[in-house]
C-alpha cells in the first residue's frame, strides 16, 4: 500500500535513523505509514528505552516508531520510502520550511511518542548530542525516487543467526521416543483419483497391520483445498533410520507391493517425499475418531533460524489447544531442508476460523506470530479430507 492511500489514516510510521546533519537535527528514513496493529499493541504495552522524547538517545541504524498526524498531507509524498528531517524547536512557517526539494508537509504541537522497535548493526555510532524536544516538531519529507526499495526493506529485517553448538535434531526433537517419519505428496492424474484411492485403500492399510513391519500409516489424506489432486501420506517408523531401512528391504520382497507400485505409477503425475522428526512440544499424533477436516501449514524457514521458531512455539502450542485441534508438528531432515510442517484437526471449516481467531484473543499469542513471521520464507496451507481406512479420521 502505498503512502499516497494510507498516509491519511496512519497514526504511526516505521523508519531507521540514518543519520544527524546538524545540532538537534536527525534524519529518520521512512520504510511504511501503516503498522500491524498486533505489532503497535505489543510494544505499546513495553516502556523500553525512550518513550516521549522522540529521537532521545537515539544511534544511528536504530529502528523507530514515531506517531504520526491524521492531517498529514500525503498529496506531497512521490515515494513510499521517503526521509523525515526532524529539526527541534519553535515551529517553522509554511514559507520558511518549503525549501528546493523539502516540502511542508505537517507541522503539530507536543512531544511525539516513539518506541524503539530495534537494534541492528554492530559498532554503531552514538549521536553526540541528544535530542532534546522543546515547543513543536516540523516534519519534512523528501522524495527519495532513485532508493532501492528491495535491499532497504530486507535490511530491516535481518536477522542475526547466533552459532550453534549442536544440530537442531537433537535440541528440537524428543529424545525419549526414536521416531521417524515420512510424509509422502502424490500428484494423480484427475483421471485416475479414485481409482489411486481405492488401490491404497486395498494395500497401505495391510502394511500398517502386519507386525513384520516396523511401520505406522498415520493418516492418509486427498487435499480439498490447496494443490488438486494431490495425496498426502503420513507414515512413522519406531526405530528410527533402521526402522526405515529395515522396512524398505522388506517391501522389496513383497510381490502385493511392488505390483501395487506399477499400478500406482500409471496413475501419477509427480511425486516426492520427505523424511521428518517430531518437535519435542507437540503430542503424538494418535487416531482419533471423526468426521473430521485437517490442515496442513508448511512453513519453509530461513536457514539457521529452526532452533527460534522450536523456541517461541514451545510457548505458543498452550495457545492452539482449547479444541485439542494440534495432531503433530514435524521438521525435515531429508528432502527440502529447513522445512516445519504442522498439522491441526477441526470439525469444519467454520470451527477452523473460529479456533484460529479465539488464538488472537489470548495474551502471548500476537508476539509469537509478530516474532516467528520474519523467519518464513514461504508458507503454504492443505486443507485435506481422510481417505476411508485413514487412522486420522
Amino acid at each position: 500500500m502505498s503512502v499516497k492511500h494510507a498516509s491519511v489514516h496512519a497514526k504511526w510510521i516505521i523508519g531507521r535513523v540514518i543519520g544527524t546533519k546538524m545540532y538537534k537535527t536527525a534524519k529518520v528514513r521512512v520504510t511504511r505509514l501503516v503498522l500491524d496493529p498486533y505489532l503497535l499493541k505489543y510494544y505499546n504495552k513495553r516502556k523500553t528505552y525512550f518513550a516521549h522524547d522522540p529521537l532521545q538517545q537515539c544511534t544511528v541504524g536504530d529502528i523507530v516508531l514515531l506517531k504520526a498526524l491524521t492531517e498529514a498531507r500525503s498529496k506531497h509524498v512521490k515515494h513510499e520510502l521517503s526521509d523525515i528531517v526532524y529539526k527541534v524547536g519553535r515551529t517553522a512557517t509554511a514559507a520558511a520550511a518549503v525549501s528546493n526539494n523539502l516540502q511542508l508537509v505537517a507541522a503539530f504541537k507536543g512531544k511525539m511518542a516513539t518506541r524503539i522497535l530495534q537494534r541492528v548493526g554492530k559498532g554503531l555510532k552514538q549521536t553526540k548530542n541528544g535530542l532534546q524536544t522543546k515547543g513543536q516538531v516540523t516534519v519534512v519529507v523528501r522524495s527519495l525516487s532513485a532508493f532501492r526499495e528491495d535491499s532497504w526493506f530486507k535490511s530491516l529485517f535481518v536477522r542475526k543467526v547466533d552459532p550453534r553448538k549442536d544440530a537442531h535434531s537433537h535440541l528440537l526433537a524428543k529424545k525419549e521416543d526414536n521416531n521417524l517419519y515420512k510424509i509422502q505428496f502424490h500428484n494423480v492424474k484427475p483421471e485416475c483419483l479414485d481409482a489411486y484411492n481405492e488401490l491404497c485403500a486395498g494395500v497401505l492399510p495391510s502394511i500398517h497391520a502386519d507386525p513384520e513391519y516396523s511401520c505406522e500409516l498415520v493418516g492418509t489424506w486427498n487435499t480439498w483445498y490447496g494443490e488438486q489432486d494431490q495425496a498426502v501420506h503420513l507414515w512413522r517408523y519406531r526405530g528410527g533410520y533402521p526402522a526405515l531401512t529395515e522396512v524398505m528391504n522388506k517391501l522389496r520382497q513383497n510381490k502385493e507391493f511392488t505390483d501395487f507400485r506399477k499400478e500406482r505409477g500409471k496413475m501419477l503425475l509427480s511425486r516426492r517425499n520427505q523424511l521428518l522428526l517430531e518437535f519435542s512440544f507437540w503430542n503424538e499424533p494418535v487416531p482419533r475418531p471423526g468426521p473430521n477436516i485437517y490442515e496442513l501449514r508448511s512453513y519453509q524457514l530461513r536457514p539457521g533460524t529452526m532452533i527460534e521458531w522450536g523456541n517461541y512455539w514451545a510457548r505458543a502450542i498452550e495457545f492452539r489447544q482449547e479444541n485439542q485441534e494440534a495432531v503433530g508438528g514435524f521438521f525435515s531432515q531429508i528432502g527440502s531442508l529447513y522445512t516445519v510442517h504442522h498439522l491441526w484437526a477441526y470439525k469444519d471449516l467454520q470451527s477452523r476460523e473460529n479456533t484460529r481467531n479465539s488464538a488472537w484473543q489470548r495474551e502471548g499469542w500476537d508476539e509469537v506470530v509478530y516474532y516467528t513471521v520474519p523467519l518464513i520464507q514461504h508458507m503454504e496451507s492443505r486443507i485435506m479430507i481422510p481417505m476411508k481406512n485413514s487412522p486420522l479420521m
